[in-house]
């Protein structure tokens, strides 16, 4: 599939669809437990069959999942039965330990499993594309040096955060390469520890090697979606958009009016639901009107792709989502009839036209 053409239907098109970052919510209907689908590539990949039954979304995704990675390089994993499997500890924290770090193969942990879930979604989903998800280089550091440390030694000892940065990417371009290579696609790469820094930091020490995966693997085949759920990436925008991705995320804390202003015209912004004071919520009433207030506000932009502010917990509502797709259906269908009804007067000088023209 071509992807640069694909962007560009999205944005185009009058039929705006929303896409949630909705995987995990697949074990309600395959009836297993969260560590039991992440252990699963079989169970991975019927889930992202069953959402994309259930869902009519633009693309599929499969699991964001920010522990894989980490968990192949040997850091310590915790599993739960509601929610995503967890690092804890550090694994690395002087210059004899980064030295010592190896590069992991692809396959290693749990990265296999995750690959062959892409490989068997691939080849369930037919209908649209589909995407990977990974981490981003400085989140995988974070995971590996400890998120609070990490962020500390930016300042303190630099040299060892880009020492870690160098094998995170080097690994990274490995795994993004093999989903490429498995007919994925795009990926959601996930870098929200980056906007937790300045911008010069997060330029430093995130953009520049998301840039360099993005250079090496983003084609007219194959999208970068930059996923970061930080607070006020508005004014780092800069070094979003320098990453080169066609395609980005935002968390709920961002002003998505700012940021749509901000962004190319030419690229897919996406957000901003919140997964927990929303999406979680006992209400479809507030469900509806958040949804309903994101819209009024932001579908004036062709580029805006209604979404999540990040990854849906396992156990959310189903009927909050399905509430969720409810109004973006008919507010955007409505926003359809309105803007066939305008242009079927705009050119109309008549009198009968020009009243009709004018009339709210």
């Amino acid at each position: 599939m071509n992807m640069d053409a694909w962007i560009r239907e999205q944005i185009a098109t009058q039929n705006k669809k929303a896409m949630p970052l909705c995987s995990f919510p697949a074990v309600q209907e395959l009836f297993i437990t969260v560590e039991e689908l992440v252990k699963s590539s079989t169970e991975m990949a019927l889930g992202v069959r069953l959402i994309a039954d259930r869902y009519d979304m633009p693309f599929a995704i499969t699991y964001m999942d920010l522990s894989v990675e980490a968990e192949a390089f040997g850091a310590t994993c915790t599993y739960h039965t509601e929610d995503v499997p967890t690092i804890t500890g550090q694994l690395v924290s002087d210059e004899d330990e980064v030295a010592a770090l190896q590069i992991p193969e692809i396959g290693a942990g749990r990265t296999g499993k995750v690959l062959r879930a892409l490989g068997k979604s691939i080849r369930l989903v037919t209908d649209r594309p589909v995407f990977g998800n990974c981490i981003g280089p400085f989140s995988l550091a974070g995971r590996l040096m400890d998120v609070n440390e990490v962020l500390i030694m930016t300042y303190e000892e630099p040299e060892l955060v880009h020492a870690v940065l160098e094998k995170a990417t080097a690994f990274l371009l490995k795994y993004i390469k093999t989903m490429k290579d498995l007919g994925a696609n795009g990926v959601v790469l996930a870098e929200p520890l980056a906007g937790l820094m300045s911008e010069a930091a997060m330029q430093e020490f995130s953009s520049d090697y998301v840039r360099r995966i993005v250079d090496e693997l983003q084609d007219e085949s194959f999208v970068v979606l930059y996923h970061n759920c930080s607070n006020a990436l508005e004014k780092k925008i800069d070094a979003v958009v320098s990453t080169g991705a066609k395609m980005f995320h935002f968390g709920d804390k961002a002003d998505m009016w700012q940021i749509l202003n901000s962004m190319p015209r030419d690229v897919i912004v996406m957000g901003n639901i919140s997964p927990s004071a929303v999406f979680m919520c006992d209400s479809t009433d507030k469900m509806a009107r958040d949804t309903q207030t994101l819209l009024r506000k932001c579908m004036v932009f062709e580029n805006f792709m209604i979404s999540s502010g990040c990854d849906i917990p396992a156990m959310t509502p189903l009927e909050n989502i399905d509430k969720f797709f409810e109004v973006v259906r008919l507010g955007y269908n409505k926003a359809k009839y309105v803007s066939k009804i305008k242009g079927m007067y705009v050119h109309d000088t008549s009198a009968a036209g020009m009243l009709l023209q004018n009339d709210r």
